[in-house]
């Protein structure tokens, strides 16, 4: 497992800390390793996509003045590709979420996976999920988030896609930020949701979710949920259809009976082999058949 050695070797330095070295740290480790906070890893399970005919690596972003890295995996020697946001859970951009960064860019896309937590801290040195969302991801406003996605286009842009044809996917947290994304960017063709959130309560960081803006959803996504997800209720899934019929985006849904919640992280003992690789082809289907190829 040669990202989890790099990985390891990352963690093991003696160099004095400081802010500049833990941010330098972090856009050195996108895209590698696990955070503390996911446990057990199951490396048996675990999908392993090559680089090879690839370019892949990291590049940085300035946002409004902060530096946010992002991860990137395209076909090698490729221009005038089609583009899609991969979005990553509560975890940030790990060793599972570039892997299905490169999945996409064997499939002929400029695939790009921005750090979104990254000047609220090091979703990695959590020691558990709750420390986690109390610390890091309750702390991420949604302006912000949106600000980011807007700048990895931009970025992306400029190095070999074609934003013409933008497509968008993420998980969990990720899935709620697909779907609000998809009404925030008119260049967005198409969505898959993979089991993100769809209610919630306002605040003042998160002011709408997506039960809020499906009657005006202009692009077509596609949630994939599990009937047995204990975090977000089949019963939301149903309320979410209610909403999308009031407006025009063509969004579906599939619900798999047999699955819980994170049914695609094949690092994780959630992973269903068979509704993974269902929902992965209905992914590449929605995307082709929406115009983002």
């Amino acid at each position: 497992m040669q990202h989890r050695e790099d990985f390891n070797s990352l963690v093991g330095s003696t160099e004095d800390s400081t802010t500049v070295n833990r941010r330098s740290f972090i856009q050195t480790a996108v895209g590698v390793g696990f955070a503390a906070a996911v446990a057990p890893v199951c490396a048996q399970t675990m999908i392993k996509t090559d680089r090879a005919g690839l370019t892949d690596g990291v590049a940085k972003l300035t946002v409004a003045g902060a530096e946010v890295p992002l991860y990137f995996a395209k076909p090698e020697g490729k221009s005038n590709l089609p583009v899609i946001l991969v979005i990553s859970e509560i975890f940030g951009v790990h060793e599972h979420i570039a892997d299905v960064a490169r999945r996409f860019a064997k499939q002929g896309y400029l695939a790009i996976a921005p750090e979104l937590f990254v000047r609220q801290g090091d979703a990695r040195n959590a020691a558990s999920v709750a420390e986690l969302i109390k610390e890091i991801i309750s702390k991420v406003p949604d302006a912000q988030v949106m600000g980011d996605l807007d700048a990895a286009v931009a970025w992306a842009g400029g190095n070999g896609g074609d934003t013409k044809r933008l497509g968008i996917t993420g998980f969990c947290w990720g899935g709620r930020i697909t779907w609000l994304y998809s009404a925030h960017n008119p260049n967005v063709k198409a969505g898959v949701a993979w089991y993100g959130k769809l209610v919630g309560d306002a605040s003042a960081l998160t002011p709408k979710h997506p039960i809020d803006i499906a009657s005006n959803l202009k692009a077509p996504v596609l949630g994939l949920y599990g009937a047995k997800d204990q975090g977000i209720p089949v019963e939301s899934v149903f309320k979410m259809e209610v909403e999308l019929k009031k407006g025009n985006s063509k969004s579906e849904f599939k619900v798999y009976e047999n699955s819980g919640h994170a049914f695609n992280a094949d690092y994780r003992p959630s992973y269903n082999e068979a509704d993974a690789k269902d929902g992965w082809n209905r992914a590449l289907a929605w995307f082709k058949a929406n115009g983002v190829v």
